[in-house]
């Protein structure tokens, strides 16, 4: 007897082939992909099924990868807008970081968490960078194993940048940063049969001393951990970086061995044509988050470029304070668009590429395409149900990878399998009571915002006209 057994469905494989199976069944027990094919003949191959979903009329695509995301900020949504990213952190990020206590991080990661669920997110990478006082992580932690998501926890840390608008309360010596590091390695790597991982994440090049630096990379070849970093936000961040370390980004992460294949670079939006020739020489991978580049008019990152000289390119949300939201749906629709109205170029970013942006290429860029990125034998069973049906912005459904870009709702998320298990049934969270989750967070933001001396952000003067 099998676990489960999605029958009759439209199985968006994103295999090498690219193939499309109609009509098609996939078999799953032990939380992997046990087999994959034509409905009639799976269903007559395996006649003992615990669970079957029947998938007539919807498709099936692997689950969503969400590269970078700030699940704190999920409790500042609509207080930072109309703003530059430097005014941005000033104005309400760096306030409201200084004050975070570990309730605060844990009900804006399960409130972000369930609404990435809801929107075929099946991995999420959390990048937590102000650290006022302990537990803000294992808080973090706890909402990740809660919800039974696939998780990556990359611990992030500035040191210095004071001159730049760092508030001290969020910077830490490297002695601190490093012990904490190695608890969190010590305590959480390899948890939840596997689905939590524990990355290095220092904040940005500019925020982080050469002693860090330093720091960071013996740790790295130490204990075998992933980086990901802030490269090229915007000129500000360029700017900084020179003026702190005497040369840029790429430079300074060259220079201590912090620039090779397990590197996630994010944003990566003023990247200049030599930037991009040293990510594809020391096989660097990049996070693209389009929704938080447009609402901090920080730029449009030149992704076709990156694409032609063939860099792994996966997508992020970014935090919900400077995107207002943690729906991957909206990031996949506006990846596409984006690069189409800059360039005047229909062709330039087609559904097809962002879907692997999102899956097989965001599983590249994390260093799991074995295990997760696509529906193939013997990978983890890592999924979603798209149900057309359930929101009519979906209908008809000539093409389901169009579809799912440029067509649909969060409601049309049905069913999402982590491990080959049900996180979403039916439309149902079933690991936790989402109603007392979102009551929860509403209190605490508001709570967080008197805190933090950011309430006024919530009335501020309407304003028709910049002049």
């Amino acid at each position: 007897m099998i676990d489960r057994l999605i029958t009759d469905a439209t199985i968006v494989t994103m295999n090498p082939a690219r193939e499309v199976l109609y009509h098609a069944a996939i078999a799953i027990d032990n939380g992997r992909i046990l087999d994959v094919g034509d409905s009639e003949q799976m269903t007559a191959r395996y006649p003992d099924v615990k669970h079957e979903i029947c998938g007539e009329g919807k498709a099936v695509f692997p689950g969503l990868i969400n590269t970078h995301n700030h699940l704190f900020q999920t409790n500042l949504k609509g207080m930072g807008d109309d703003k530059v990213l430097k005014d941005w952190l000033n104005d309400m990020t760096y306030p409201v970081g200084g004050k975070l206590q570990p309730e605060d991080c844990y009900t804006g990661a399960l409130i972000g968490c369930i609404e990435g669920i809801r929107s075929g997110v099946t991995t999420q990478l959390d990048y937590m960078y102000p650290h006022p006082m302990d537990g803000l992580d294992d808080a973090v932690i706890r909402a990740f194993s809660e919800l039974r998501i696939r998780a990556i926890f990359g611990r992030g840390y500035m040191d210095c940048g004071a001159e730049f608008g760092v508030r001290e309360e969020i910077m830490q010596q490297p002695t601190k940063i490093e012990s904490d590091v190695r608890r969190l390695v010590n305590t959480y790597h390899g948890a939840e049969n596997g689905r939590i991982s524990i990355w290095l994440a220092p904040a940005i090049t500019w925020g982080t001393s050469e002693a860090c630096l330093r720091m960071t990379a013996r740790l790295r070849q130490e204990l075998g951990l992933r980086l990901t970093v802030h490269t090229a936000e915007t000129m500000f961040d360029r700017e900084s970086t020179i003026a702190l370390h005497g040369m840029d980004d790429m430079e300074i992460l060259e220079k201590y061995g912090l620039l090779d294949a397990e590197t996630l670079l994010v944003h990566c939006v003023q990247l200049t044509d030599r930037d991009i020739r040293m990510i594809k020489y020391h096989g660097a991978k990049v996070s693209h988050n389009p929704v938080s580049n447009m609402y901090l008019s920080s730029g449009v990152a030149p992704i076709p470029k990156m694409n032609m000289a063939g860099i792994d390119v996966s997508l992020g949300t970014d935090g919900a304070a400077s995107n207002n939201s943690n729906d991957m749906l909206e990031v996949l629709k506006l990846t596409s668009l984006l690069q189409k109205v800059t360039h005047r170029d229909p062709t330039i970013m087609t559904a097809d590429k962002v879907l692997e942006m999102a899956t097989i290429e965001g599983a590249r860029c994390i260093g799991m395409e074995n295990e997760i990125g696509s529906i193939e034998i013997g990978k983890k069973a890592d999924l979603f149900v798209f149900n057309p049906e359930r929101n009519i912005k979906a209908i008809p459904m000539h093409n389901p990878v169009s579809t799912l870009v440029y067509s649909s709702a969060m409601e049309n998320i049905e069913t999402v399998l982590v491990d080959g298990l049900p996180v979403l049934e039916d439309g149902v969270l079933k690991t936790m009571d989402e109603e007392i989750v979102i009551q929860r967070c509403r209190a605490q933001a508001d709570e967080l915002a008197q805190r933090a001396g950011t309430a006024w952000l919530k009335r501020r003067p309407w304003q028709s006209l910049a002049y």
